[in-house]
């Protein structure tokens, strides 16, 4: 076996520790103890044989997003927006029309966030009159331009909300604080309350009952349970009653944080250093093995280790008292409690430094980054998983990029917001742009970054205020159309690809969004003021066109005959540029195409036999006459 996870086997997963889902994990113990590769199988017992093969057989097609573990299971979530959770055995989410983007799972709860930026939540904690069923939990914020959510996560028995507004709202238990709150006053939370605003993250896991805040000036803060040290105020005070500002924590941006039950771990990219190195910072107990160390600590200490001198951390995650660390040079690390195997190590013993966790001949793609790990309550998955985008979510991202900025406009208190001129072409209506500009003379800097969110995404839920006053400027056309606009207009075109003696015109700013090769290219040099670069791709004109269409519309140009062959070079095409597949998927639209095609040519075959036999028919007619 060469590689770990090929992309074209999209739902392999690396598995150990108690074997929660014997019905997919066939054949095995209740423990296992080292990595175990299995593929995905949905198995619905609640449907008759026929239908449930045939799910099988198109949940398997489908890309595992993300996998979440917690005490009572495991949710897998796909590319498509469908997920699956499994206790004894498999059930579908169901929510409603929408597409869930995110999942989230605490000690008995668990959440989901939709593409309508909506979330459902359940749990005894969560909704006690029918915990078993999602329910909408956003509606019931009271401010209605709070409502657009970005982000969740679960706790051990509450649930964290943020909001487009940078704001955080709580709901479900609060025995600890765990929400900010005196646990006297406010023991347990029924509708979403506000907690904080100018959040930029909320860190919890799924057996902690404390939380912790990162805002925009990266400022943490903290509160709930604290009898380990796991908040890092330096104090080992019970509970946290208020949200309390942590006075020492490393230098540097902090990436991301992970909770588990008595501690807390926390990635920072080090700027100051030349060449920034993701480091690893601990917090709690040390008897409980999850800090990486042999020391009780009780404010953010590094983790220190010779596995890590000269990697770089690529991707942690806590569980309940075990972490596991995949690092850019193929390391898989881990420590912390290992009672049910759940470290990968081949037996039961707990580990209480990082120790390196072999994979015999089991190795890993050079995609290293699209790789990610779940470490739940008492097991593990590891599993490859590349960004899904799509065209809105892609220009929203881009709208973050200053670098490739190229129009400014002055706000309320004459700062400075700059966007992307070729995108604003095309997102509001000729003639306009004046009263726009206007418009963002007379707002604040906030108000005017959710302007222009709006205008990137078309989203009118964001801020309903907002997006009431800026409607009038807005294109009806939808992105898809405009893209296509983009398209057909060379005067936005400033970036030529050379092949043979033809030359290929493109906006940089959608290479940039659409290639992986070409976003590589323009970041890796400083100041970049090449507009030209040779293909050498090896791919023929009629596929090049075929690529190039779908790049701006996300469809295939109509009149072009579909063949296997071109069907494998297209394939040569994304691979070759690098290509951020949507949904839907380009592969999937030419097999599409090239079914219809055929379909089509069987019918015209059809008709022309008619034709035939309806000759034939007349002439012997005539010949008997």
């Amino acid at each position: 076996m060469k590689n770990l996870f090929k992309q074209q086997k999209i739902n392999n997963i690396l598995f150990f520790g108690a074997n929660e889902i014997p019905k997919i994990l066939k054949n095995q113990p209740n423990k296992i103890f080292k990595p175990t590769q299995f593929k995905f199988e949905n198995e619905n017992e609640n449907e008759n044989e026929n239908q449930n093969q045939n799910e099988n057989q198109n949940e398997n097609e489908k890309k595992i997003k993300q996998i979440v573990s917690g005490y009572y299971g495991t949710i897998f979530l796909f590319e498509n927006g469908k997920a699956i959770q499994f206790k004894s055995k498999p059930l579908k989410i169901e929510i409603e029309i929408e597409n869930i983007q995110k999942v989230t799972v605490g000690s008995g709860n668990a959440a989901v966030l939709t593409s309508e930026r909506n979330v459902f939540a359940r749990g005894d904690d969560i909704y006690p009159k029918n915990s078993k069923e999602f329910n909408n939990i956003s509606e019931l914020i009271k401010d209605p331009n709070d409502r657009i959510i970005e982000d969740i996560i679960c706790g051990m028995s509450s649930v964290y909300l943020l909001t487009s507004n940078k704001n955080s709202y709580g709901i479900g238990l609060n025995g600890y604080s765990q929400l900010g709150f005196d646990s006297d006053s406010f023991n347990k939370v029924e509708k979403p309350i506000f907690l904080m605003k100018n959040v930029s993250k909320i860190f919890t896991g799924i057996f902690s009952n404390f939380a912790l805040f990162l805002n925009s000036n990266q400022e943490l803060f903290g509160c709930g349970w604290n009898a380990y040290g796991q908040l890092g105020l330096d104090t080992r005070t019970f509970q946290i009653k208020s949200f309390t500002k942590l006075q020492k924590i490393p230098n540097g941006k902090i990436i991301d944080i992970q909770c588990g039950e008595s501690n807390s771990i926390m990635l920072v990219e080090e700027k100051a250093i030349p060449n920034s190195k993701f480091k690893l910072y601990s917090t709690g107990d040390f008897k409980f093995n999850g800090l990486g160390k042999n020391e009780n600590t009780y404010t953010f200490t590094e983790i220190t280790s010779s596995l890590f001198e000269n990697d770089d951390i690529v991707h942690f995650s806590v569980g309940n008292n075990h972490t596991l660390i995949l690092t850019s040079n193929h390391k898989l690390i881990g420590f912390g409690y290992n009672y049910s195997g759940q470290l990968g190590i081949g037996d039961s013993l707990n580990i209480p430094i990082p120790t390196q966790i072999e994979l015999h001949n089991l190795i890993f793609n050079d995609d290293i980054p699209n790789y990610h790990i779940c470490s739940g309550y008492n097991c593990s998955y590891i599993y490859y998983s590349p960004p899904f985008s799509n065209l809105e979510i892609d220009l929203i991202q881009l709208f973050q990029r200053k670098e490739f900025c190229d129009i400014s406009f002055k706000t309320q208190n004459g700062e400075i917001i700059q966007a992307h001129k070729l995108i604003l072409q095309f997102r509001i209506k000729e003639g306009f742009l004046g009263k726009f500009e206007e418009m963002i003379s007379q707002k604040s800097i906030e108000e005017s970054n959710q302007i222009f969110e709006m205008i990137y995404s078309q989203n009118s839920k964001i801020n309903p205020k907002l997006y009431s006053e800026i409607k009038e400027f807005l294109n009806d056309e939808n992105l898809s159309q405009n893209m296509k606009r983009i398209f057909e207009n060379q005067d936005c075109k400033d970036f030529i690809i050379e092949r043979n003696e033809k030359q290929i015109k493109f906006p940089k700013l959608i290479l940039i969004m659409r290639s992986e090769l070409y976003r590589g290219m323009f970041l890796s040099v400083k100041n970049d003021k090449s507009n030209k670069v040779t293909d050498e791709s090896g791919l023929r004109d009629k596929t090049l066109e075929i690529l190039e269409y779908w790049i701006y519309s996300n469809q295939i140009k109509k009149g072009i005959k579909i063949t296997k062959e071109i069907i494998k070079e297209i394939q040569r095409g994304i691979d070759y540029f690098q290509l951020n597949q949507t949904n839907p998927n380009l592969l999937d639209l030419l097999i599409k195409e090239l079914t219809n095609q055929k379909e089509k040519g069987k019918g015209k075959e059809k008709k022309k036999e008619k034709k035939k036999k309806k000759k034939k028919e007349k002439e012997k007619k005539k010949e008997n006459v």
